[in-house]
């Protein structure tokens, strides 16, 4: 991945720094000057003894950035992430200057100068830097740095990472073509530019930045090429050959000199569970209360549109394959299911039994406007607050998805469903029935309350967006 210059690095520094001072000193200002003019009386601290705590607050933040090279990011961090990341290590900076002002005994810092600080910080520091983000994914589109990639194997676990790459074009890597020893034209649209023997040349030839291995490292042709790589000054990928289970990488060790890498299915304690259910109640309430007018405005919509309940009622599997009533507000005509069958053959998911397609021609006029928003998942936030979902999982599977169920696709019912997951913000209608399940598993196995949290946030613009769904 692109890294970050030395004096980029140190232009990201500087704005930190100035944001900082901006963030200490303004609370400081309207509190011992502005309100010193309202209420009189009030002790006006010797300055020095506020920037040593400033200071001291920096210097934690400064710190904890570089330890999470949080001046060093790779574009392929995104923003929900990096944003989050500040806001945490800002918070923990925060708590260990305040355990100094506590245990010090700094009687003269004001709390209100304090919590206000706190606030700027995180305003002005990820603020800045989600417009650092824009500006260069924006860069990066019009061809700023692009970053020369050529795939080694083009079998599946190769059109995996060229899918990959091509749903993410923020991040600005060119794939300039494949090696293969089964030699095609080309793999989905991209060139095979030859075999394994061919990588000098090659390299030299198409200006290739970074090489991503996508076949067994066992190979003696692997070795020689990661050699042949070192000697170019190319970074080398490589691609875990157990890439078809979705466990996720716990750790990297090293046993003298050999890495060793643990896989293991990490198991939520069951504190964790309850909390994810805390919070699930917590914020459905909150919803709720707030999109109640929308609520209403959208049910009014779909009575002028067509004749039917504003409510489409469907009995879906839940958690260890319970049924219950899910909810949505109705998006297609009252006689839908039965001109499902005439439609069949139209399906657009080829690979599952879920049916979708384009241009659906029972949806009405509002069905669609509120499909492409997904506003029809809306009453859902009520099956969250009954405790048949979750506000983040796999979508709830129909009984009949669930009788063609193998072994893997079961684990789906391991976990409640929720209203949005992984497969939802990684392209909504647009992925294969395998590729969401590959999605779902993956969450299940790597599922983090901060998982959760970041996938609430891309919910939002990819839900803006409108891209994916029908």
């Amino acid at each position: 991945m692109l890294r970050l210059s030395r004096r980029t690095q140190a232009t990201y520094l500087l704005v930190d720094l100035l944001l900082m001072s901006v963030s200490f000193f303004v609370p400081y200002i309207l509190r011992y000057n502005v309100l010193d003019n309202i209420f009189t009386n009030i002790h006006l601290p010797n300055f020095t003894e506020y920037c040593f705590i400033f200071t001291l607050w920096s210097m934690f933040i400064v710190i904890a950035f570089k330890r999470k090279r949080l001046y060093s990011t790779d574009r392929s961090l995104s923003i929900p992430r990096e944003l989050l990341q500040v806001v945490m290590h800002i918070f923990y900076a925060s708590i260990i200057v305040g355990s100094v002002i506590f245990f010090a005994k700094y009687k003269f810092f004001s709390r209100l100068v304090f919590f206000v600080s706190f606030v700027l910080l995180c305003m002005f520091l990820g603020g800045w830097r989600i417009i650092k983000r824009l500006v260069l994914r924006k860069l990066i589109r019009e061809g700023f740095h692009n970053i020369n990639i050529l795939i080694v194997g083009a079998g599946a676990v190769g059109k995996m990472i060229l899918e990959e790459i091509r749903e993410q074009p923020h991040l600005g890597f060119r794939i300039v073509g494949f090696l293969d020893e089964h030699k095609e034209d080309f793999v989905d649209g991209i060139p095979v530019l030859g075999k394994l023997a061919d990588f000098a040349v090659i390299v030299r030839k198409h200006f290739i930045d970074e090489v991503i291995v996508a076949i067994p490292s066992k190979e003696k042709a692997v070795s020689k090429l990661v050699t042949q790589a070192q000697k170019m000054r190319l970074a080398v990928r490589m691609v875990p050959e157990s890439l078809e289970h979705s466990l996720p990488i716990l750790d990297v060790a090293y046993l003298g000199i050999i890495p060793l890498l643990t896989y293991k299915q990490r198991n939520p304690h069951p504190s964790e569970a309850a909390f994810k259910r805390l919070f699930d109640l917590a914020a459905s309430v909150i919803l709720i209360v707030l999109l109640m007018p929308l609520f209403i405005i959208i049910a009014i919509l779909i009575k002028i549109d067509s004749s039917g309940p504003v409510f489409f009622i469907q009995k879906r599997m839940g958690l260890k394959g319970r049924m219950f009533n899910f909810h949505k507000f109705r998006s297609m005509i009252t006689e839908a299911d039965k001109l499902q069958e005439q439609l069949l053959e139209k399906n657009e998911v080829k690979d599952g039994v879920i049916f979708k397609i384009r241009d659906d021609p029972r949806i009405t006029k509002v069905g669609r406007f509120l499909r492409k928003y997904s506003l029809d998942e809306l009453p859902q936030l009520f099956d969250v607050l009954k405790g048949n979902m979750s506000l983040v999982g796999p979508r709830p599977a129909l009984p009949n998805e669930v009788k063609v169920y193998d072994g893997p696709h079961m684990d789906r019912l391991s976990i409640k469903p929720g209203i949005t997951g992984l497969s939802q913000i990684r392209g909504r209608s647009n992925l294969s029935f395998s590729r969401w399940v590959k999605w779902d598993l993956w969450y299940i196995n790597n599922w983090s309350f901060w998982l959760d949290m970041r996938i609430l946030l891309w919910t939002v613009p990819a839900v803006l967006k409108g891209k994916g769904a029908f």
